[in-house]
């Protein structure tokens, strides 16, 4: 198999975690004699700094012209600590996500026998959860217009829009990836208040029945923040939109232990993209301390989704929980005797090639 791979790496921790998922990508492709080809682009803060722009047209063509694409982290305090920046890194992630058509992010949640009792939530409630959200990519506030500050910088607005196609492929999305687990759908929204939220449930409510065998059922979003914690095993696929799906899926990271553990894929018009969900940890760049995990267990995701390499992915995935078994792992899993980043990038590749 030959396959082109946009690589990303971003801001913050971005280049030192794709380091590993590309460590991991390369002893893959020499244990299943494939050949891989990596083409690097700028996005964010670096792209700013490069060329003004966060995600510049070169970057987007070559993500076009990938079979996937393989992203680290966007975000740098220089940024974010001035409210007055025209141009932002976070900007590059959102044209990205709009011009390549990524309308939907998989972020699947598991948790990890061997990391019981390292969340901050009972371990008895976290035994065996297995669920995925699905996170619209395309609209709500986040993309919404018009948008601004006042003249006299006292008022601020966002506008939150959906339109019906952009909330029926997603929660189709959402049915066929039930239709292969527990065939259970629960839509996250606040159409008590929201009147975006009540198109979507209007428009779910006619989807669901295209999959008869799918039960679904409605929650609204700050009784799912509490029911995310109180009962996880409930869940099994949750599809909701932009902003909610950000926030929900951060308070998720605390079931599995960390937040550099959950991967996501971002599935698009022109190719997809994987990376973990975690930011740029600005705190910790160029230290060497970020977990690797996320960015490696994105590739696994990479090589089933992207490339229908299934034994590839499972081989991935196997390392990385034999790492967690073996506690080789980076501090914020275990501060009392941890391993750089990049060991434990090492350390699962020579595992794949064992």
């Amino acid at each position: 198999m030959k396959k082109k791979i946009a690589v990303l790496p971003g801001d913050g921790i971005g280049p030192e975690i794709i380091e590993q998922g590309i460590k991991v990508c390369k002893a893959v492709a020499q244990r299943f004699h494939h050949d891989l080809e990596f083409e690097y682009g700028w996005v964010g803060a670096e792209a700013i700094d490069r060329t003004g722009n966060p995600f510049p047209d070169e970057t987007f063509e070559l993500c076009k012209q990938a079979d996937a694409v393989l992203f680290g982290a966007i975000g740098d305090p220089k940024y974010d600590n001035d409210p007055d920046a025209k141009v932002r890194p976070e900007q590059g992630l959102l044209a990205m996500r709009k011009k390549l058509g990524l309308y939907a992010n998989v972020r699947p949640v598991t948790t990890f026998p061997s990391l019981r009792g390292k969340a901050p939530i009972r371990p008895e409630l976290l035994d065996g959860v297995d669920f995925v959200v699905l996170r619209e990519l395309t609209g709500g506030i986040y993309f919404g217009k018009p948008q601004g500050r006042s003249e006299d910088g006292l008022t601020a607005y966002d506008t939150s829009v959906y339109h019906r196609f952009e909330i029926e492929r997603i929660v189709r999305l959402a049915c066929e990836y039930a239709m292969q687990r527990d065939k259970r759908v629960t839509v996250v929204d606040k159409a008590n208040v929201l009147a975006t939220s009540r198109l979507w449930r209007s428009v779910a409510g006619e989807v669901s029945k295209e999959f008869p065998e799918v039960t679904m059922d409605f929650m609204f979003v700050d009784n799912a923040a509490m029911q995310l914690i109180q009962w996880p095993k409930k869940f099994d696929v949750i599809v909701t939109e932009n902003m909610f799906g950000d926030i929900l899926t951060d308070e998720a990271s605390v079931i599995t232990g960390s937040l550099g553990l959950l991967p996501s894929a971002s599935i698009g018009q022109y190719t997809s993209v994987f990376e973990p969900i975690h930011g740029s940890y600005p705190q910790a760049k160029g230290k060497n301390i970020a977990n690797p995990l996320g960015t490696i267990l994105s590739v696994a995701m990479m090589f089933e989704y992207a490339f229908q390499l299934h034994e590839e992915a499972e081989i991935i995935r196997k390392a990385v929980l034999k790492s967690l078994e073996e506690n080789y792992v980076t501090e914020d899993i275990n501060s009392e005797h941890s391993y750089t980043t990049s060991e434990v990038g090492d350390w699962i590749a020579a595992a794949i090639l064992a």
